[in-house]
């Protein structure tokens, strides 16, 4: 007789529990948060205790609302923030809210009362966040790349800072450069190059109706004697003392250039009127003329000037003034020196009498 067995009924396997090492997932995972299914807190990582100010063993059993804001998710209903499994999370700190959290839930077990496991991270707060909290390479897991991408940023940030300053540094030495090609290094005056540029702008402006200039162009008398008897030394000192003088008349605004050797050029913005021009052609012969006490002597000198005023402007203007002045210049010196003289084209001839 056959036997026929009744065919057990097949019963599912068990769930497989699973048990966390904490001193294990601390290396791993310092930013771990583990809470179980009420939102309470049953362990956390070195790193993150260390964040939220609490030991490890004093943040169990803390409620995760204590130590983290999370930001809900919509329709997500209150006190279930935490089961967000599978989602990434944003949460910020309560202690610190100005540093948001990023991580991601997962569950450690089925059903909705299974405990969750968050690793969290600072994500592009990383930097400010190490510095902020004192944060080191140990503070991080061993495979964590935060610190190599950290070094990177500081690298970077570092090498930005250098070309900066290397750029202000390039930008202030051209800025010197430029200066310093515009002067006259005896005198500190604005030399040729420059008054050209000034003249051509002064032009330009009073072309277009807003206001006339003049020019005074001044040649010292008797410099060649200084130089002759007692030296270049004393002759650059006698150029010193003259650009002294010169700069010293005009008014803020007006420029003062050396041309070369001992002749200079005063360029008076407008508006310029003739007796403001013989008044300071005046005070600047008469202080030049004062005696400069060189090694022990009375250096003697004078200056011999020419004016041209420009009141029609046009293209060529620059190029007449300058002649204008510069004839006005010697018809001084042929006048018996220390004088000025207007230049006729503009307001008339007339010479200091």
């Amino acid at each position: 007789m056959t036997r026929i067995l009744p065919v057990a009924a097949s019963v599912p396997a068990p769930e497989p529990v699973l048990t966390l090492n904490t001193e294990m997932l601390a290396r791993l995972m310092p930013m771990f948060l583990w809470l179980d299914a009420r939102g309470r807190i049953r362990a956390m990582g070195p790193t993150l205790a260390r964040i939220v100010g609490q030991g490890p063993e004093r943040a169990e059993g803390a409620d995760f609302a204590r130590h983290f804001t999370l930001r809900r998710a919509r329709g997500v209903e209150p006190g279930r923030e935490v089961a967000l499994t599978g989602r990434r999370l944003v949460m910020t700190l309560v202690r610190y809210p100005m540093f948001n959290l990023r991580g991601l839930a997962v569950a450690l077990g089925p059903g909705e009362q299974a405990d969750v496991l968050v690793n969290l991270s600072f994500g592009i707060q990383l930097s400010e966040a190490v510095r902020y909290f004192g944060l080191t390479e140990a503070d991080f897991a061993a495979s964590d790349l935060a610190m190599e991408f950290l070094f990177l940023a500081e690298a970077k940030a570092a090498v930005l800072g250098e070309l900066t300053a290397l750029t202000g540094r390039l930008r202030l030495a051209k800025a010197e450069a430029e200066t310093e090609a515009q002067l006259d290094p005896l005198t500190g005056l604005a030399n040729r190059r420059a008054f050209d540029a000034a003249l051509g702008h002064a032009v330009k402006s009073a072309t277009r109706g807003r206001r006339n200039f003049a020019l005074l162009h001044l040649d010292l008398d008797f410099f060649k004697q200084v130089n002759d008897t007692l030296g270049h030394a004393a002759g650059d000192a006698v150029l010193v003392r003259a650009a002294h003088v010169l700069r010293d008349e005009v008014r803020r605004g007006d420029l003062v250039a050396r041309l070369g050797g001992d002749e200079f050029i005063i360029l008076l913005r407008g508006p310029v009127e003739r007796s403001m021009i013989e008044a300071m052609a005046e005070r600047l012969i008469g202080r030049i003329e004062e005696p400069i006490r060189l090694d022990g002597v009375d250096c003697r000198i004078s200056a011999s000037i020419g004016v041209a005023i420009a009141l029609e402007c046009r293209p060529a203007l620059a190029e007449e003034l300058m002649a204008e002045a510069d004839a006005a210049m010697y018809q001084s010196k042929r006048a018996g020196r220390g004088r000025w003289t207007i230049a006729p084209l503009r307001f008339g001839s007339r010479s200091q009498t």
